[in-house]
C-alpha cells in the first residue's frame, strides 16, 4: 500500500502550517497555486464579485496577506463599502482548497511609496493609465498604460478565519479562527 502523500492532512496544527507554507510559496514561486488566488468582494449593490489577483505577501505570525491593485479598480469601491473579502486558493497538486475571510485595509500614497520604489518598471504598468480599469473603450487596445504611484494601492488583508478542505482519499475539512488563536476544529466535509 502506498504511503499517504499528504501526511499534513492528519492533524490540525500540520494542516494549518501547510496552508501558510503554500501561501508563502505563492509569493516567490510563479507556478505555485497560491500565487494567483481568487479575491471575492461584495459590490455596493450587494452582489458578489470575484477576480484573480497576485499574492504579494503572506505573514503567518501577523495572520495577514497583501495584494497590489489600481486604486481606481472596482475592488476598491467594493472594499470601501464593505471592508470584508475572501481569498480562495485551489491547489490541485495537494488536493487542497482553502478560503480565507479577511478584513481589508486600503493603503495608498506615502504609506506605499517604498513598495512602489522597489517595483520594476514593467510591473508598474499595471497601476495607472487611461482610462481607469473597467471603463468602456471603443476597441480592445484603446487604452494607454502610464504608470502612476497615485493609482497604486496595497490591500492589507487581516485574516480572521481560514477554512480548508482536503479532497484526498479521505476528505477532511477544518476551520481555523483568529479569535480562537488558530487552534482549529474539524468540520464535516
Amino acid at each position: 500500500m502506498n504511503a499517504d502523500p499528504h501526511p499534513w492532512s492528519h492533524s490540525l496544527p500540520a494542516l494549518y502550517q501547510e496552508v501558510w507554507t503554500r501561501l508563502q510559496r505563492g509569493i516567490h514561486d510563479r507556478r505555485a497555486a497560491a500565487r494567483h488566488p481568487t479575491l471575492a468582494t461584495v459590490c455596493p449593490d450587494g452582489r458578489p464579485r470575484a477576480r484573480t489577483v497576485v499574492l504579494r505577501r503572506a505573514d503567518k505570525a501577523e495572520g495577514s496577506l497583501s495584494i497590489y491593485t489600481d486604486l481606481r479598480s472596482g475592488k476598491i469601491a467594493d472594499l470601501q463599502k464593505t471592508a470584508w473579502a475572501e481569498l480562495h486558493v485551489w491547489d490541485s497538486a495537494a488536493h487542497l482548497q482553502f478560503r480565507m475571510t479577511a478584513q481589508a485595509r486600503i493603503i495608498t500614497g506615502q504609506d506605499v511609496a517604498a513598495v512602489w520604489d522597489r517595483m520594476p518598471d514593467h510591473a508598474r504598468l499595471a497601476y495607472g493609465g487611461t482610462p481607469a480599469p473597467g471603463a468602456s473603450i471603443d476597441t480592445a487596445l484603446d487604452y494607454d498604460k502610464t504608470p502612476s504611484q497615485a493609482a497604486f494601492a496595497v490591500l492589507h488583508l487581516s485574516v480572521e478565519s481560514i477554512e480548508s478542505l482536503y479532497l484526498g482519499r479521505a476528505h477532511k475539512r477544518a476551520l481555523f479562527r483568529r479569535d480562537d488563536d488558530w487552534t482549529g476544529r474539524w468540520l464535516a466535509p
